[in-house]
Order: structure tokens, then sequence, then C-alpha cells
């Protein structure tokens, strides 16, 4: 088993839409490298790996919103 599926071994089952997890730990990244401080303690220096850290324990939490539903036309 490689890193990256170990990581998602914790995570809830609304969370395991790896898209919309790389998605929140890359925006959580963008703020540790803008000087955020870290909300758990980890062995890496990279922000995007703290980044899942903080979100598969639960520190950090991201909401996936809803598609808008299509656009009908207006009936003429």
């Amino acid at each position: 088993m490689n890193e990256s599926s170990q990581a998602l071994n914790g995570i809830d089952d609304a969370l395991l839409n790896k898209y919309s997890l790389v998605k929140g730990a890359a925006r959580r990244a963008r703020q540790l490298q803008s000087g955020a401080a870290p909300l758990v303690h980890t062995n890496s220096m990279k922000a995007c790996r703290v980044a899942q850290d903080e979100i598969r324990d639960g520190y950090v939490r991201y909401f996936v919103k809803p598609s808008p539903k299509a656009i009908l036309p207006s009936a003429l």
C-alpha cells in the first residue's frame, strides 16, 4: 500500500472523492505556504502533506458545493 492510499484510509466516506480531497488539501496548502500555522505536528515540511494530515486528523474540513442545476431556456 502506497503513502497516498494510506492517507485515505482514515477519512470518512463523504471525503473519499479524491478530486475534492485534492482541491481541499491544495487550498489549505496555499494557506500554509502563505504563513498560516500548521494545526498538527507532522514529520513532513511539505505544505501539501501537512494539509493532507490536517484533513485526515479532522482539524481541517472542506465542503463540496453541489453542482448547479442546468438552466433550462424558458418556454416561448
